[in-house]
């Protein structure tokens, strides 16, 4: 979850396209069953269609809450901030004590930016519906944005009850509670992405610290020749491994903040990372050493299967400009299907495609080493970039991953990072003149 992820209600109904297709067929006219397929079109991503399902359920059935409030939601899921929440504030008026229309208007406003409507709404949401244990998640996000670590990663624990947590295996026996370990064997658990594994990964090495006997952590592939090695760690072991190794306590990765106590005061510096021998010579090769223009890396898009990538990324056409920046030569790390986009540039393009060369973190990190500046939008390579201390300008959305906060250049998380940030307008061209601009200083100072 490497962005702002809005709170997550309680699963709906799940009819599927084919059994609402049949009752549209054998009723057209029936407005529950436009609803219907608007629901089955949600799970598929299709926020246009949603949005047209409940349209159409509105021609029949103009005093629908449940139409009014699924509208909002598709349309907050396609960034249109102002009617999403004009269409949940119908369904409201219709029916104060409807619980999903409660809930989008939270994750409306939460997307829109105004925190302080969020807030109350949300108090609401909570005051109605007290047995629903994930709906404090919402208020974690207004919390760690505003920097009350404290209080916003106790309610971060409420997300072990969103439905989608339950992709991730749920460990048997005790969880840490942050208390001393005395000798125990502690077991660290995977959830989310790359890029919250490497900002947690600086927790792993203060187990010992606690008392800890011994450490285990679940690791990913492309992460395992990069953590290799790493102080405090006894042993990686792949992700839901069989049989599971034997142990005291467990706790999920994303607790650690928690359960260390973290303010955002004592944020810890970031995990020292062993770079391969052998990752180093391949970037030796595709890189060149100091000296000449400033060497930039670019990335454009975060994984495009996440459902809000398309908030925070761009396309590389974005990136062009800096090209003309004169004493800059543009490497991509780019890694995916976006990577061809190069393609159109053609076979003389003045961008170094890196990203074929780069089979997992251990790679990245060593080109990383070698490039002067990394300028992005928000992915797992800003959190590779701000762990190894290579300068990033991480390029973020208007309400960005809580990480970020809410204003201003920097975050505790990673000194080495510099933000640029989208108003609230959510336009990217102000950022990328500001970003051209700096560079074009930047180059100008290395060559004076």
């Amino acid at each position: 979850m490497t962005t702002t992820s809005p709170p997550v209600p309680q699963p709906e109904p799940e009819p599927t396209l084919v059994s609402a297709g049949q009752r549209l067929a054998d009723t057209p006219g029936d407005a529950a069953a436009w609803i219907a397929r608007a629901v089955a079109l949600a799970r598929a991503g299709d926020h246009a269609g949603v949005a047209r399902g409940h349209r159409r359920a509105l021609a029949v059935q103009p005093t629908s809450g449940d139409a009014w409030s699924g509208l909002g939601a598709a349309l907050s899921a396609q960034g249109r901030h102002r009617p999403a929440l004009a269409a949940i504030r119908r369904a409201l008026a219709l029916d104060p004590a409807h619980g999903h229309a409660a809930f989008h208007l939270t994750t409306a406003l939460l997307r829109a930016g105004d925190f302080d409507a969020c807030r109350i709404a949300l108090e609401r949401l909570i005051h109605l519906q007290p047995a629903v244990r994930s709906h404090p998640w919402g208020r974690a996000q207004l919390r760690l944005h505003e920097g009350d670590y404290e209080r916003g990663f106790a309610d971060y624990e409420a997300r072990c009850w969103l439905p989608d947590y339950a992709r991730y295996r749920i460990h048997r026996g005790p969880r840490w509670d942050g208390g001393p370990l005395d000798g125990k064997i502690v077991m660290i658990t995977l959830e989310q992405g790359f890029g919250d594994t490497l900002m947690m990964a600086r927790y792993l090495p203060m187990l010992k610290a606690r008392g800890a006997r011994r450490v285990i952590v679940e690791c990913r592939d492309e992460l395992r020749r990069l953590f290799a090695g790493m102080e405090g760690v006894d042993a990686f072991i792949a992700e839901n491994a069989a049989p599971t190794p034997i142990y005291h306590v467990h706790s999920p990765l994303m607790s650690l903040p928690l359960r260390f106590g973290t303010t955002a005061a004592t944020v810890p510096p970031p995990v020292r990372l062993a770079i391969p021998d052998e990752a180093r010579a391949k970037a030796a090769r595709l890189v060149p050493g100091p000296g000449g223009a400033r060497k930039v890396g670019i990335v454009w898009s975060g994984n495009s299967a996440f459902p809000d990538n398309r908030f925070r990324a761009v396309g590389l056409d974005r990136f062009l400009p800096l090209l003309e920046v004169p004493g800059v030569t543009l490497f991509s790390l780019q890694k995916g299907p976006l990577e061809a986009e190069l393609d159109r540039l053609g076979p003389a393009a003045p961008i170094v495609p890196l990203g074929p060369h780069l089979e997992d973190f251990a790679d990245t990190a060593a080109v990383l080493e070698r490039l002067d500046l990394v300028i992005m939008t928000d992915s797992s390579v800003a959190h590779l970039a701000g762990s190894l201390g290579t300068p990033v300008w991480n390029l973020v959305q208007h309400v960005p991953y809580w990480v970020y906060g809410r204003s201003g250049p920097t975050t505790p998380w990673y000194p080495s990072m510099r933000l640029y940030r989208q108003g609230a307008d959510e336009d990217w061209a102000p950022v990328f003149e500001a970003v051209r601009r700096d560079l074009t200083d930047l180059a100008a100072r290395h060559r004076g």
